[in-house]
């Protein structure tokens, strides 16, 4: 999967929840480490849609 498309629906993501990209913007890292447990989890449960793993892994990162 692109990894820009997807960083840009991790983004359209942290908006839906109400997370302002703009005031608390998130560090590269952080990116990168949601991509990766996006893309190992796909790899494992490919039957799942992608959003529905990023809506898990953003909702998950939200709340800790």
């Amino acid at each position: 999967m692109d990894e820009k498309l997807l960083k840009k629906m991790i983004r359209n993501c942290f908006l839906h929840y109400g997370h302002d990209i703009d005031i608390f913007p998130l560090a590269n890292d952080d990116y990168e480490q949601l991509y990766r447990k996006i893309i190992l989890e796909k790899e494992k449960q490919p039957d799942i849609e992608v959003y529905e793993l990023i809506n898990d892994f953003v909702y998950e990162y939200l709340t800790k």
